[in-house]
């Protein structure tokens, strides 16, 4: 999942809930008395692993696995707080890619999976999910990756046909070729259908366009702050908030329950939707919308959004069988299975380039075939450079185009501010 504080969430159940009050008092699964292991998996949005757990618990008699869930910045914040106090982390914790380099910080509170095995698994990853894994020259493994989100454009079929625009996704495709073009599309759009809104949020095309750049806010060199002389990151902004000056957003907080509701009313005609949001719109949109949303390629070719790690805190009871279980999740196979379950793309080559990836279709966007969409997106791929300080930095330009969405402040304004702010806050 973000990526911004903009992120794979899910709404928190009753149950996820006391799971985190338990979390918080005991830490992880812990030994039941009776011989059984209990294991304990911290994650902030459905990854698939239900049924998985069910097949791994019958296929190892005495080992108990429970899934804790939360939103994504609760949970991260809550994990910095359990490691620093050493205790309360589930014995598996996810860690979403944008939160990824600030862990790696604190490594030393961290199991080296290259104890458990992890190095000889190397080659099933992308050469960059692994690397984002991983410090000290490769040495250290912290995470094991689970799924990626390479990058497409969602739009609403009806919407476009009303705005007289093309409706095939190959058609709508050649429409954008690039972000500047998807801005001309948002002002024909506006022009025939001023009721509807062209896209559900600034913050969430200001994240696209970063995730297709090399270096974000900070240097791969040295991890210093360059997002005041970034000129690729002045212009994602200025893109992203022209369309909020225009007024052309729905000026909605990504994912939210005013998020859903906007689906829900067919209030905007596109999104910017990594492999891993069609769960997140269909679940919005409700069945009442099926066919009408489907998928096309994204503006200015492929990026990554999201997808996670697996890693496990060293004050775990059963560091050894945590570490087993977090292999067995992100092998190959079970990354294929989630996919087809949930739509959470394979970060491992040898799956989403399988055929019974590259086949699959999405029913409810219109039969998009979604496995060949966001696989040739993955195959031109490349990782932006996540600072230590990303997850700092990044609510400051997003509540920057809120500004503007709102009209509180034109976009240079935003960005000056958000500027500021940013520099300030990764200097401390």
């Amino acid at each position: 999942m973000s990526r911004t504080s903009v992120g794979r969430t899910t709404a928190i159940t009753a149950v996820a809930l006391t799971a985190t009050l338990v979390a918080a008092c005991g830490g992880g699964g812990g030994d039941a008395g009776d011989g059984t292991v209990k294991l304990s998996i911290g994650i902030f949005s459905d990854f698939g692993f239900t049924n998985l757990i069910k097949e791994y618990q019958a296929s190892h008699p005495g080992i108990e696995i429970e899934q804790r869930t939360v939103k994504m910045e609760q949970h991260h914040t809550q994990l910095a707080t359990q490691l620093a106090g050493g205790r309360g982390a589930a014995d598996i914790v996810a860690i979403e890619e944008g939160n990824i380099a600030q862990f790696r910080q604190s490594k030393d509170k961290f199991v080296n999976l290259a104890d458990h095995g992890a190095l000889e698994l190397k080659d099933q990853w992308a050469a960059w999910k692994w690397n984002q894994g991983t410090t000290d020259d490769g040495k250290f493994v912290l995470g094991l990756g689970t799924d990626m989100g390479s990058l497409a454009l969602c739009y609403r079929r009806d919407l476009f046909q009303a705005a007289g625009l093309p409706v095939e996704r190959e058609e709508v495709g050649k429409l954008w070729p690039t972000w500047e073009k998807y801005l001309e599309v948002a002002d024909t759009f506006t022009a025939k259908t001023p009721d509807k809104k062209f896209v559900d949020a600034a913050q969430n095309v200001y994240k696209a366009i970063l995730d297709q750049t090399e270096e974000g806010y900070f240097a791969k060199a040295d991890d210093g702050f360059i997002a005041d002389s970034n000129d690729k990151v002045e212009k994602a902004f200025t893109l992203a908030a022209s369309l909020g000056e225009k007024k052309q957003t729905g000026a909605l907080a990504p994912f939210s329950q005013d998020w859903n509701v906007a689906l829900k009313q067919a209030s905007f005609a596109t999104t910017t939707c990594p492999a891993w949001a069609l769960a997140l719109i269909k679940a919005g949109a409700g069945d009442e919308a099926a066919g009408k949303w489907d998928v096309a390629a994204a503006p200015g070719g492929g990026g990554n959004w999201g997808g996670s790690f697996l890693a496990v805190p060293k004050q775990g009871e059963h560091v050894k069988e945590a570490a087993e279980l977090a292999k067995w999740l992100t092998a190959p196979e079970q990354q294929k299975r989630i996919f087809k379950e949930t739509g959470n793309l394979p970060s491992q080559p040898a799956a989403y380039q399988d055929p019974e990836v590259t086949a699959t279709t999405n029913e409810y966007f219109n039969s998009a075939p979604v496995g060949q969409i966001f696989g040739n997106s993955a195959e031109s791929l490349k990782p932006t450079y996540r600072g230590t300080k990303d997850s700092v930095v990044t609510p400051m330009f997003n509540n920057a185009l809120s500004r503007v969405e709102t009209g509180k402040q034109s976009g240079a304004e935003a960005w000056e501010q958000a500027v500021n702010e940013a520099k300030a806050a990764s200097a401390k």
